[in-house]
């Protein structure tokens, strides 16, 4: 049998722990009335022991009464609670526990003293349960608003009837005013304190990312700190008011301003109103008005907004209505059971869902429609009606349970030291054992039937948890509460908030809320300016400057790339810049590649040709040995663009220069020595000429000697100073980092390039003068044309060679170098080439000589 029981138990666990751990759905018939009674008024109970049991009749006779639909919620809460303790035999042992609500449902502070006949009727119990003598110790009970807390506290300290003594203990929510042991020493308050409120709101906005949103407080000492407490903690985090409504709470300066706080929240961006104060106030006549002229926000507020409708329902296609904190408290059980007891007829579910909120299957109502909403604004809403609901108790009804039992505490405490038989004198005489009850109160602390520890003394408050619940006024007379989330404040810092998205879709539809912002943030790749005379919420964004990233949102500067780094197109990460140059394997260098060697090549072929063909009179003529020398000098002139490209290193760098400069100045000064030799040779023809020294003695061939030694000591200078290496060009093109050789002296290689200049100026000079001069194989006209063209080249270069950058640089120097070198073979040799393998006829001694005597 034991091991059946156990088996049974252990199978049961899932659903228990399901049970307190999945989030819960509550719905309720809302009366969706516009009227005064639908606001708190407020409630005084008076509670005692007596020496006697109690009917259930008792409870009948006491809650068949007429109030306001809110106040019989606390009857029935307080009902509940005093028959759980009245069935408990551990609990105040030989004695009842009773209380009295007058007639017309609750007793206020106005009518306080309406009601002592009831310490009159207490007075005539059976024989053996109480004396006649005996004081009574009476409790009050009084809430949920600061109003009646404050009369009732007041009145009681005025004015307390032979042999009862009376001690107030409230219920709702906590207001420091009452703590004044001054003002109020009799009275304690059982609601716990919003520490954390604040904290948990604003942690909330954090999730949602809400940064501008609005605030409505009722104009006193509650509103006050909670403005102080919400200020807080929005400055260690960016969150703005859009707007801050203080509300009066006088009703006559309320509706003096009235239109300007309507006018202030309709015209502000805001999504999101937190709204705090006592909703019995002027601030909930005010939330009323919003509401029922159709201001859709999201409503932020404390537990005891639940019940604040208004006449206009919740529109589907928009997520608004109230996010409420409540206190986290245990499920209480066999609540909704105890109150069909009392009379079956009159509760039924369709009453007790008018009273308070029905506990509802999340899951089973999702699996019926696509969300809670649409589920329940269709018209076939019967099936509400046929489910088996718990109904859930409220913030008030929670701390009319814990009051209960706290003054049931006392009250067994006080009977097991047995201070009705100590002496009663002590200068106070029959309120002795009364006084004794104070101390009792304010030292109590339990843990109720449901394990919620509860400590009477405010100053020792346990750590808070808030449940977060959203709320709609649905049509056809619902309403809808779904709890998506949870804050505990011993929690570490970040993770305080736990909300169940997957809650909030299956209400919306969606898991996205609404934006309630000032400014769109600035997402990675922008940066943000905040705006002269605005909150900080309130910013512009612009694009980083070139070449720096943002990887974050609202940053106020952009981070720059390291050099060897580059910024994406949408500036919001930094890339590794590819390393280029002019690489054999690109198109460009490719083409350059083929060119040098396809020219090198041709040369060859063309000195074959004036090998092959040296004894014929074209070849003699034109001086063959500087023939050779220039053709040979043509060949390294087209090989070295092929220093150029690949991959520099330190020896390339400088035989790029080295290179260019020397092989182009033997080349130059070739041209120039054959233009020379051709002016000398015709001076020469003249009788009694002296020019006849220079050619005979071979002078002209010294010019290539003198102007390479020339242009090897400026090369030597040069390197000696600084010589041309390795640069690494970061900023010519996007992304990338081109290899260069950087010159070094940037004068050096100007002066190479302007000897190279010279040089050919006096070429083409010279061979301009003797352009005219008959011969039949005069090559002036070639040389003035070449040089002509070598000029045109490199004057050409000169701008295209700044206009440029990177590899591209290096490819124009390349093109000037084989583009000159083209124009030297091409007007030089390409001609006699065409005689010598076209027209052999002209090459021959006898059309010299025939051309000569003519």
């Amino acid at each position: 049998m034991f091991a059946l029981i156990f088996l049974f138990f252990f199978l049961n666990i899932p659903l228990l722990v399901s049970r307190f751990t999945q989030p819960r759905c509550f719905w309720r018939m809302k009366e969706n009335k516009d009227k005064d009674e639908d606001l708190v008024t407020g409630c005084v109970f008076f509670l005692t022991t007596v020496q006697r049991p109690v009917e259930k009749d008792y409870f009948n006779h006491i809650l068949n009464t007429q109030t306001t639909t809110k106040n019989f919620q606390f009857l029935l809460a307080l009902a509940f609670s005093m028959d759980e303790i009245n069935r408990n035999p551990d609990l105040l042992p030989n004695s009842s526990f009773v209380f009295e609500c007058p007639e017309g449902g609750c007793a206020t502070g106005t009518k306080f003293y309406s009601h002592f006949y009831f310490f009159e009727e207490v007075h005539h119990f059976p024989p053996n349960y109480m004396c006649h003598e005996q004081t009574i110790c009476v409790v009050v009970l009084t809430g949920p608003n600061l109003a009646t807390s404050v009369i009732t506290g007041t009145l009681l300290n005025l004015f307390t009837p032979q042999q009862v003594r009376f001690y107030v203990v409230t219920y709702g929510p906590f207001h420091p005013i009452l703590s004044n042991r001054e003002q109020f020493p009799s009275l304690y308050h059982m609601a716990e304190q919003h520490t954390s409120l604040a904290l948990a709101i604003i942690s909330l906005m954090l999730y949602f990312n809400w940064n501008w949103i609005g605030l409505a407080i009722s104009d006193n000492d509650q509103g006050t700190q909670f403005l102080t407490q919400l200020r807080g903690e929005m400055e260690k985090i960016t969150v703005c008011f859009a707007f801050v409504n203080v509300i009066p709470v006088k009703m006559h300066l309320f509706l003096t301003r009235a239109e300007v706080y309507y006018s202030q929240i309709m015209t502000s961006s805001t999504n999101v109103v937190i709204i705090y104060g006592d909703p019995d106030s002027t601030l909930a006549v005010g939330f009323r008005r919003w509401e029922s002229r159709g201001l859709q926000r999201i409503w932020v507020t404390t537990s005891q907004w639940d019940d604040t409708t208004s006449k206009n329902d919740f529109q589907l296609n928009s997520f608004n209505g109230k996010i409420t904190f409540a206190h986290h408290h245990a499920e209480i059980s066999n609540f909704k059971t105890f109150v069909q007891t009392l009379n079956p007829l009159k509760y039924t579910e369709e009453f007790l869902a008018r009273l308070e909120w029905m506990n509802l299957n999340c899951k089973v109502s999702a699996s019926m429609c696509k969300t809670l909403k649409n589920c329940l604004s269709n018209a076939s809403l019967q099936w509400l009606k046929v489910e088996t609901f718990d109904m859930a108790f409220s913030d008030e009804s929670h701390d009319i349970y814990n009051v209960v039992y706290a003054v049931a505490h006392a009250f067994h405490e006080m009977f097991l030291q047995h201070v009705y038989n100590q002496p009663t004198d002590n200068g106070k005489g029959h309120y002795a054992h009364c006084f004794k009850l104070h101390s009792f109160l304010r030292k109590t602390r339990f843990t109720n039937p449901v394990g919620d520890r509860m400590i009477m003394n405010q100053k020792e408050n346990l750590k808070e948890e808030y449940d977060i619940f959203h709320i709609w006024n649905l049509p056809y007379g619902f309403g809808l509460k779904v709890k998506i989330g949870e804050f505990s404040s011993y929690f570490p810092s970040g993770q305080q908030l736990h909300i169940y998205e997957d809650m909030i879709e299956q209400a919306t539809g969606s898991r996205q809320m609404p934006p309630s912002v000032c400014s769109a943030d600035c997402g990675p790749g922008f940066r943000k300016f905040l705006q002269e005379g605005m909150a900080t919420c309130c910013f512009d964004c612009s694009p980083c400057p070139q070449n720096e990233v943002s990887n974050e949102t609202n940053v106020e500067k952009c981070v720059r790339c390291p050099e060897d780094q580059y910024a994406n197109r949408e500036q919001n990460q930094c890339f590794q810049k590819a390393v280029v140059f002019l690489n054999y394997k690109d198109t460009l260098g490719l083409v350059l590649t083929l060119m040098a060697l396809f020219f090198s090549a041709f040369t060859i072929v063309v000195l074959g040709i004036f090998v092959k063909h040296h004894d014929t009179p074209i070849v003699k003529a034109n001086n063959q040995n500087l023939s050779y020398i220039l053709l040979i000098s043509l060949i390294f002139c087209f090989l070295c663009p092929l220093l150029f490209i690949g991959h520099p290193n330190s020896a390339t760098c400088v035989l790029q220069q080295i290179t260019f400069g020397v092989v182009f100045t033997v080349a130059v000064s070739t041209v120039l020595a054959k233009t020379v030799t051709v002016l000398l040779a015709f001076k020469v023809t003249v009788p009694g000429t002296r020019m006849r020294y220079f050619l005979v003695s071979g002078m002209p061939n010294y010019i290539i000697a003198i102007c390479t030694l020339i242009q090897i000591i400026l090369c030597i200078i040069w390197l000696q100073f600084s010589p041309p290496f390795i640069d690494n060009d970061m900023h010519s093109e996007h992304g990338q980092i081109i290899i260069v050789c950087n010159k070094g002296s940037v004068t050096a290689f100007y002066c190479v390039l302007g000897y190279h200049g010279s040089l050919a100026l006096g070429s083409f000079i010279v061979a301009f003068l003797a352009r005219n001069l008959p011969d039949t194989f005069n090559e002036a006209k070639l040389l003035t044309f070449s040089m002509l063209l070598f000029c045109s080249v490199w004057i050409t270069f000169l701008p295209v060679y700044h206009s440029t950058k990177g590899k591209i640089m290096v490819a124009v120097e390349v093109l000037s170098i084989l583009a000159s070198s083209a124009g030297l073979l091409g007007c030089i040799f390409i001609p006699k080439c065409y005689i010598i393998l076209l027209r052999p006829e002209r090459n021959s001694l006898q059309k010299l000589r025939g051309k000569t005597s003519s």
